[in-house]
C-alpha cells in the first residue's frame, strides 16, 4: 500500500493559478484548525494525510487528518488539483493516542528516569530477560558489567534510593517480564507508572494516593480526549461509560486477603484454581471479588509473607504472618495497582534477606537501612491495563502499538 504525505501548501503552489506573495502562514494541527475561531481570511498551513475525496463539477472536498483528532478537516479545493490529489491519496488509518495524563508532578513528585538495564530482580519471581553483548559467544566466561544484567522488571528499588533525597518520586517507563503467557492481560514489554513516598506509615495513606491517581488521571483523560474515549465506548465496549462513572463516583472498598479468601470459598462459582489461604489470587478470583463488591474497585491488603517480595513490611501478626502489601482490583481487568509499605527496620530486612538467600546481592539495599532511613512505601500501575480498564478493551495486546509476548516480536 502506498502512503504519501500531502502538503496542502504544496498542492496550492502546483495549481495553474499564480501565487501572490503573502506573509508566512501559521502552521496548525487538524485539531487546532477545527477549534480555531475568528480565522476567516487568514492563511494557514495544515499538514496531514488525505483520508477521502469527494469530486464535484467545479470543486473538490478533501478530508485531511494528521492523527491529532478523530474528526477530519474538510478542505474545499479547485478541481485542477484532482490529479495531484489522487497521487497523494493516503491509506486511511485510525490514530493511536498515548494517554499521558499523570498528575503526579502537580502533587510535588519528582520524575526520576530509572535504569532499563539492572542487576536486580525486584519482583523476585525470576522471570527476567538477561542482557548480553552480541559478541558474548567469543568470551563466554565474562560479563559485560562484571555481574549478570537484566532488563528491568520494576524501577522501585531505584526509586527507594531517590525518595531518600526528594521524599516523593515517580517514574514512567518500559518494564519487561519473561513470562510464558498468552493471556489477554500479559505482555513481555509494557509501561509502568511507579511512585515511592517517604514518611508514609500506613496502607491507608498509600491507598489514598493510589485512588486519587486513578480518579484524577481518568477525569483528565475524559476531559482532554473525549472523542477518543467515546469511540471506544461506542464501538468496542457499549456500557463502559456508565461503568467508568460508577467507579469514579464511589469510594474504593477495602478488604483483607483473609476476607477475600473467605468470600471466594463461599462463592457458588466453580473456580479453575481452588481458593485457599496462602495461595495466590488468580485472575478469575480477582474479577469475582470486584463483581462481589458491586463492580467498585477494591483494595486487597495484608497478604501472606510467602506471597510477596522480601522488601514488604512485616505486620508481626503470627501465626498468619502477613505483610503490609496492597493490590487494587478493578472491573474487567483484575489487578491494576500493586504496592505496599517497605521494610525500613534493619533487623527485619536482614532476616528476610537471609531467609531468601539474597543478602550478598542486596547488601547495598540493606545499607540504606543500616545508615538510617524513614518509613516509606510505594506502588506501581500497569499503563496498558489502565487503558484496558477505562476504555473497556478486553485484550491488552489491543492497547499497545507493537505488542511483545511469547513467540511474537514483530518489527
Amino acid at each position: 500500500m502506498f502512503r504519501a504525505r500531502c502538503l496542502l501548501r504544496a498542492l496550492r503552489s502546483c495549481s495553474s493559478a499564480p501565487c501572490p506573495r503573502h506573509k508566512p502562514s501559521a502552521k496548525l494541527s487538524v485539531r487546532d484548525a477545527l477549534r480555531a475561531q475568528n480565522t476567516s481570511g487568514e492563511r494557514v498551513t495544515v499538514q496531514g494525510w488525505i483520508r477521502s475525496v469527494r469530486s464535484q463539477k467545479e470543486v473538490l472536498f478533501l478530508h485531511v487528518n494528521d492523527g491529532s483528532s478523530l474528526e477530519s478537516l474538510q478542505i474545499v479545493a479547485d478541481t485542477t488539483l484532482n490529479s495531484i490529489v489522487r497521487f497523494c491519496m493516503a491509506v486511511p488509518s485510525e490514530p493511536i493516542t498515548v494517554l499521558d495524563f499523570l498528575p503526579l508532578q502537580d502533587s510535588g513528585f519528582v520524575h526520576i528516569h530509572t535504569p532499563i538495564i539492572t542487576s536486580n530482580d525486584c519482583e523476585g519471581a525470576g522471570e527476567l530477560f538477561q542482557v548480553e553483548p552480541s559478541s558474548k559467544m567469543k568470551v563466554p566466561e565474562e560479563n559485560f558489567f562484571n555481574v549478570p544484567a537484566f532488563l528491568t522488571v520494576s524501577g522501585q528499588l531505584h526509586l527507594e534510593v531517590m525518595s531518600g533525597a526528594f521524599t516523593q518520586v515517580f517514574t514512567f517507563g518500559p518494564t519487561f517480564r519473561a513470562e510464558n503467557s498468552q493471556s489477554r492481560r500479559h505482555l513481555a514489554e509494557f509501561y509502568m507508572v511507579e511512585a515511592e513516598i517517604s514518611f508514609v506509615e500506613s496502607l491507608q495513606d498509600l491507598m489514598q494516593v493510589m485512588e486519587g491517581l486513578f480518579k484524577t488521571t481518568t477525569m483528565m483523560v475524559l476531559s482532554n480526549c473525549p472523542e477518543d474515549v467515546e469511540l471506544c465506548h461506542k464501538f468496542i465496549a457499549p456500557g463502559q461509560k456508565d461503568r467508568l462513572e460508577h467507579m469514579l463516583k464511589n469510594n474504593f472498598l477495602i478488604m483483607s486477603y483473609t476476607e477475600a479468601v473467605e468470600i471466594l470459598k463461599q462463592a457458588s462459582q466453580n473456580f479453575t484454581f481452588t481458593p485457599q489461604w496462602g495461595a495466590d489470587l488468580h485472575s478469575e478470583h480477582e474479577k469475582y471479588l470486584v463483581k462481589h463488591c458491586g463492580n467498585i474497585p477494591v483494595f486487597v491488603i495484608n497478604y501472606p509473607l510467602v506471597l510477596k517480595p522480601f522488601y514488604m513490611r512485616d505486620n508481626e501478626d503470627s501465626p498468619q504472618h502477613t505483610v503490609a502489601a496492597v493490590d487494587l482490583l478493578v472491573p474487567g481487568v483484575g489487578e491494576l495497582f500493586g504496592g505496599g509499605l517497605r521494610e525500613e527496620r534493619f533487623h527485619f530486612l536482614e532476616q528476610q534477606l537471609a531467609r531468601s538467600r539474597l543478602t550478598e546481592a542486596y547488601q547495598w539495599y540493606l545499607d540504606l537501612r543500616r545508615f538510617g532511613t524513614v518509613p516509606h512505601g510505594g506502588f506501581g500501575m500497569g499503563f496498558e491495563r489502565y487503558l484496558q480498564c477505562i476504555l473497556g478493551v478486553d485484550n491488552i495486546k489491543d492497547v499497545i502499538p507493537f505488542p511483545r509476548f511469547t513467540h511474537s516480536c514483530l518489527l
